[in-house]
């Protein structure tokens, strides 16, 4: 996992739309009085998602003023937790899942998918700057490992190939079916096993 990167290329300006400025608003109405600078990881979000999927250093700034708290806060929140993108990241963002349950069943042979097809390193757009790649902890879908995330879509059950197949409909503009590629339904398990009914053990005593 790489260190994560502050674009050297920030715009001036940055302020929420008037559609995101009510979002706020409500946001901040959940906290009690005098607490209303917990919001400051919701309105981050809201930020990111307003901005092409990442925060600059502009929009750290208008939060603060938003929340009347110190930048340096809002700075700390924005650089510690991964899910804040401080760099242009594409169109399509994609997230590849290296923890253990992923990692034993084949996660770095996505990841040789995302050099070999967008960038040799994490966190780089491609030619055509449609999208980046980046490893991550754990996104908790262990029992449909490998897998990845794009911007808000899970693809599981993944390998090389497929994998490869995904990021190439991206780059052609289309869109890839989310979900398991192996065909089983959320979490099932894998070939419609049901272990305990084939378990004599375990079968209710008559």
């Amino acid at each position: 996992m790489s260190i994560k990167k502050i674009s050297k290329e920030q715009p001036e300006n940055f302020e929420f739309n008037s559609k995101n400025l009510e979002v706020a608003k409500k946001i901040i109405q959940n906290y009690p009085e005098g607490k209303q600078q917990s919001a400051v990881m919701a309105l981050l979000f809201l930020a990111q998602r307003q901005n092409n999927n990442w925060i600059p250093l502009i929009a750290i700034k208008y939060i603060a003023r938003f929340l009347e708290m110190p930048y340096i806060k809002v700075y700390e929140v924005a650089t510690f937790y991964s899910m804040y993108n401080l760099s242009p990241v594409g169109d399509y963002f994609i997230q590849v899942c290296t923890t253990t349950p992923c990692m034993i069943r084949g996660a770095y042979k996505l990841v040789e998918a995302c050099k070999e097809k967008i960038s040799k390193n994490e966190n780089e757009l491609s030619n055509d700057s449609k999208c980046s790649w980046s490893e991550v902890e754990c996104l908790g879908a262990c029992a449909n490992a490998p897998m990845i995330q794009i911007n808000d879509d899970y693809f599981e059950d993944l390998d090389k190939e497929k994998t490869i197949k995904i990021i190439d409909q991206i780059l052609n503009g289309e869109k890839p079916k989310p979900g398991s590629y192996r065909g089983r339904k959320n979490s099932e398990p894998e070939l419609s096993r049901k272990t305990l009914l084939e378990n004599k053990n375990a079968q209710r005593p008559r």
